[in-house]
């Protein structure tokens, strides 16, 4: 009688079965299905949307239309935007606050810094749908928090969501994600030998010249790293979709929401799903880039 161990090689695809099925079925599936659609004009009403003709290149030569890709509400606007976005609300607000919060918290007592984490990370952790319209209920005109606020100190209550509804995104972006890039500097400022530090003040050191000669050299892995991944993440949110549904005008039709539109509402899944390959192939970019960081860093700690 052959006896059984949940060592064995059989066991372990046993395992790994079901999470292959549903990886397949609901990962590399649709993926394909995706880059399938693209080749042709497939859409969800009228003949084409069970009997699709294939065009080839058109959907992708549509949105790189030399004519017509800088216009707004088309892919180049939206591109731009995305960009705009991800540098503003990602790389500038929550990297760069994310660090100056985490730095703070390393001169702290201790009961203030577990507080603040603590607050950091529920808010993180909230579902993205509530956070949105907690922001949408505090922006609001006429019973917006911020407008309250604003009337009590004396000034007029402004119409945030219509006039500055790039910036209202940004924001929401900025405060959304910062508390990860504080949790990861956290983590790392605090990794590293207090005797540093102390030699530092010993020698007079200012809490800058610290920071700018000592931490920030000690955390240059985990800031690309940081940037890595808020980039990709910000580079795919949908959730300020939430707050202004891509307008007033386009204004806010990050990429996410223009290919939402594309495919949901204009119904062109043949477009809709080109632009999801070619965000696959910026995000692919981004994965392949953060890989070769992390390889670099490996074999650095080797060496």
């Amino acid at each position: 009688m052959k006896s059984f161990s949940l060592l064995s090689r059989g066991t372990g695809v046993a395992f790994l079965a079901p999470a292959g099925l549903l990886i397949g079925a609901f990962v590399i599936a649709p993926f394909f299905w995706v880059i399938y659609v693209s080749f042709t004009n497939r859409s969800l009403l009228g003949r084409t949307a069970l009997d699709p003709d294939f065009v080839g290149l058109a959907n992708y030569f549509s949105l790189f239309d030399a004519a017509t890709f800088f216009t707004r509400a088309e892919f180049g606007s939206s591109l731009i935007l995305t960009i705009q976005f991800v540098l503003l609300s990602a790389v500038v607000g929550q990297a760069a606050l994310g660090m100056l919060l985490a730095w703070m918290l390393q001169s702290v007592p201790k009961s203030l810094k577990h507080v603040t984490e603590t607050v950091a990370i529920g808010a993180w952790i909230l579902p993205e749908v509530v956070i949105a319209f907690a922001w949408f209920a505090f922006l609001d005109y006429e019973n917006g928090t911020l407008n309250m606020i604003m009337e009590a100190l004396g000034f007029p209550p402004g119409d945030w969501l219509l006039s500055f509804p790039f910036w209202a995104i940004v924001v929401f972006n900025t405060w959304r994600g910062t508390a990860f890039s504080m949790m990861l500097f956290n983590s790392a400022f605090s990794s590293i030998p207090p005797s540093y530090f102390q030699a530092a003040d010993v020698a007079g050191a200012s809490s800058w010249q610290k920071f700018r000669d000592i931490g920030l050299p000690l955390i240059r892995g985990h800031v690309v790293t940081d940037l890595i991944l808020i980039t990709m993440w910000s580079f795919n949110v949908f959730t300020p979709f939430l707050l202004t549904s891509g307008g007033p005008s386009y204004r806010t039709e990050i990429l996410p929401i223009y290919t939402y539109r594309i495919a949901f509402r204009d119904f062109d899944f043949g477009k809709g799903a080109a632009v999801g390959v070619v965000v696959m192939l910026i995000n692919l970019v981004f994965a392949l880039f953060y890989l070769w960081v992390m390889r670099r860093r490996a074999k650095g700690v080797v060496a």
